[in-house]
């Protein structure tokens, strides 16, 4: 049986690590080289670096921390904001990124996913992809860091992604961001029981169960967190413990 990953997330602006709840409300909440030495010493399987606002500023990912940040570590590395070329990704390769993720440039050209997925191999590309349920009950894909509404279903979207050569979904609940209120079930047992790759469940981690729940309710393959390792609400050791004593495939 696959064991299931912990995966912290540095969400990045400006060279610091932030947090906000539901996509807005940011502060501070440490040095990301610091906080990714700290996570990789404590046992995390893997670590998410997103630029927050590279696309709404129309840049590049700040490509001199990723590199900063991938030689304080030594676990899987993905690295994502502002990514729109085969070519940006092989210079994020190039400085220690081992994945990349790929958001609102991929919804905007699907071909992308395609593009990178034959370049570098489709393990290679994780598709983010920020939901949001409206009063209509259904889910749907948000661009620009959460910004944008789209008239598109994440189900839908996830689909295709997955036929075009996306390797992984890392699929984050507007609703549950930041709230400590627990994953957003409904939506990724539905993604991650439809599509032939692993799901990452990210948005709403506030205490240990959540994670336990979304492993055996939602069938997730691994559950992303922020602010609750940043602010060493819980530590990634301690939880590990928790879900292994809970027969959690994890690795301790």
């Amino acid at each position: 049986m696959l064991t299931k990953r912990i995966i912290p997330c540095l969400d990045i602006k400006e060279g610091r690590t932030v947090k906000g709840v539901n996509f807005v409300d940011i502060r501070d909440a440490g040095d990301p080289v610091e906080l990714a030495m700290l996570y990789s010493q404590q046992g995390a399987d893997e670590l998410v670096f997103l630029d927050i606002t590279a696309t709404v500023e129309k840049r590049k990912t700040l490509v001199e921390l990723v590199k900063r940040v991938a030689a304080a570590i030594n676990i899987p590395f993905t690295v994502g904001g502002g990514i729109s070329t085969v070519e940006d990704v092989s210079v994020l390769l190039k400085n220690g990124a081992d994945k990349v993720s790929v958001n609102t440039s991929a919804y905007k050209n699907p071909q992308l996913i395609n593009d990178l997925s034959k370049a570098f191999g489709s393990q290679c590309v994780v598709l983010a992809i920020d939901t949001k349920k409206e009063e209509d009950g259904e889910w749907y894909v948000y661009l620009n860091g959460g910004r944008t509404k789209t008239e598109t279903k994440a189900i839908d979207w996830a689909k295709q992604a997955v036929e075009l050569g996306a390797g992984e979904i890392l699929l984050t609940s507007m609703n549950n961001d930041g709230t400590k209120g627990g994953f957003a079930l409904d939506i990724t047992g539905i993604l991650s029981n439809m599509l032939s790759v692993p799901v990452i469940a990210s948005g709403g981690a506030g205490k240990m169960e959540h994670f336990k729940e979304v492993f055996e309710n939602a069938n997730a393959d691994a559950a992303l967190a922020a602010s609750i390792f940043h602010y060493k609400e819980i530590g990634i050791p301690e939880l590990k413990e928790y879900l292994s004593v809970n027969d959690v495939n994890v690795r301790v």
